[in-house]
């Protein structure tokens, strides 16, 4: 079987090309040069390949990579996005390779590029390749902004396998829950006017003002009705994260703006909580003769929870060494699950990398990691 370059090759390819996604338009890149040549690569490996742009969007694309045929199955899954970068704090060039202190530098060397390079690697390494069950190499788009890809996949039905890792960075530690995500949007607006006379207007502020004490007590509630000693943070939080409302202090305010960020615990339903915010803030200014406005800033990601029992579970455990945690942050991982498959997060580097200027990874990650991909192929898709 024909291989594809060697790891730092790849490495050193998948960088240079610039794949950012951004909920502003003016950051925004597609991702399909890189599916592109992660498709090139393993169609010379004998992988079979499709390539399935997002509707709307061609310069964006997701690709299954399967080998091998059969019932069951594993995904090793991996976004092909990064997040924007500070130039003025980079001391490296981001989109090139850059080998220094026992560390790959580089926008998406742990975030998450290199995992997409060492499940190739892996594939490259094994001594047999008599698959029972297939191997399959997902790459997606656009998760670190809309997680579009992953709702494409869902849409779509497919992949389908048994078991999927996501190689997010946990260190090599098996992640098997995390929290949800929804980005939230409350605007409410009023009637400029003269300070001078408050009956002139209707102060947008003062109805926040109102909103604000609403959702502290929600917030309150909900940390007392839900609690998960599996988390760092045991209970759901509700995050208040931008707030902007008039133009001068002589005028009254006529429009007021807040953005909050909620993060539920497994069990805990998105579309249940965006109806409970709704009919809470609307309760709270109803009287107020204020203009209510409740938008997704994004669509809302699901909590995820594997069964602590699952095979791919058990297996990681067995292969790091490392029993099973749990994330505050959000994944793909949902909606992998929502596919029928029992999913976990696992990957090389550290989640403090994640966004940071000057983003590494360590070299003495590499080979422990390609060595449990291998564990977990020769597990759950070649001939025992």
């Amino acid at each position: 079987m024909p291989s594809s370059p060697d790891l730092k090759q790849m490495l050193e390819g998948l960088i240079a090309i610039p794949s950012i996604s951004s909920v502003k338009p003016e950051l925004d890149q597609g991702n399909l040069k890189v599916i592109q040549l992660l498709a090139k690569w393993l169609d010379t490996m004998g992988f079979s390949c499709e390539i399935l742009p997002l509707p709307n969007n061609p310069d964006k694309a997701n690709l299954i990579a399967t080998l091998g045929e059969g019932p069951g199955g594993l995904v090793l899954a991996g976004h092909t996005d990064t997040v924007p970068y500070d130039e003025g704090r980079w001391k490296h060039d981001p989109f090139k390779l850059i080998e220094q202190d026992n560390r790959f530098y580089g926008l998406g060397t742990s975030d998450m590029k290199s995992f997409l390079g060492m499940a190739i690697e892996a594939v490259n390494r094994l001594e047999s390749k008599s698959f029972h069950h297939p191997l399959i190499i997902l790459a997606t788009a656009d998760e670190e902004s809309s997680m579009d890809g992953a709702r494409e996949l869902v849409r779509l039905g497919k992949p389908k396998a048994r078991y999927a890792v996501i190689g997010e960075p946990t260190g090599m530690k098996p992640i098997h829950a995390h929290k949800g995500m929804m980005m939230e949007s409350i605007r409410l607006i009023g009637k400029a006017g003269h300070s001078s006379d408050p009956a002139l207007g209707n102060n947008a502020i003062k109805g926040m003002h109102k909103v604000l004490g609403v959702i502290e007590s929600w917030q309150n509630e909900l940390q007392m009705q839900h609690q998960n000693p599996l988390f760092h943070v045991p209970y759901p939080t509700i995050n208040l994260g931008h707030i902007h409302g008039g133009d001068n202090p002589n005028r009254i305010c006529g429009e007021c703006e807040m953005y909050i960020d909620i993060r539920p615990l497994p069990g805990m339903d998105i579309t249940a909580l965006q109806e409970e915010l709704q009919q809470r803030v609307f309760n709270s200014v109803k009287l107020t003769g204020l203009e209510l406005e409740i938008r997704h800033l994004m669509k809302g990601v699901q909590a995820m929870n594997t069964n602590i029992d699952s095979a791919i579970v058990k297996t990681a455990e067995s292969l790091t060494r490392h029993s099973t945690e749990a994330a505050a942050y959000s994944t793909e991982g949902p909606f992998l699950n929502e596919l029928g498959m029992d999913t976990i997060i696992l990957g090389p580097g550290a989640i403090e990398q994640a966004h940071q200027p000057d983003e590494f990874l360590h070299l003495n990650t590499i080979n422990p990691m390609i060595s449990i991909l291998q564990g977990l192929i020769k597990k759950f898709c070649l001939k025992q």
